[in-house]
């Protein structure tokens, strides 16, 4: 690869790809932040489910008998 004379060309691109690196971090600490956020209550609410030992007809109706 030939490089002009000046290192402005070098100096410019490098800029650019730590603006870059800058925004995509910022983009990953916000889907970070966020899976930290809903994951905990993903697992607390799978964790109900196993825990409950009834048939799925009987988590079906119980929807229906508790409103009548």
């Amino acid at each position: 690869m030939v490089l002009p004379e000046d290192n402005n060309a070098v100096v410019d691109a490098l800029n650019r790809i730590h603006e870059a690196l800058e925004d995509n971090n910022t983009v990953l600490n916000r889907i970070a932040n966020h899976y930290d956020s809903i994951v905990p209550t993903m697992r607390k609410n799978q964790e109900a489910i196993l825990d409950d030992n009834r048939s799925t007809l009987d988590k079906m109706y119980e929807g229906i008998f508790k409103k009548a």
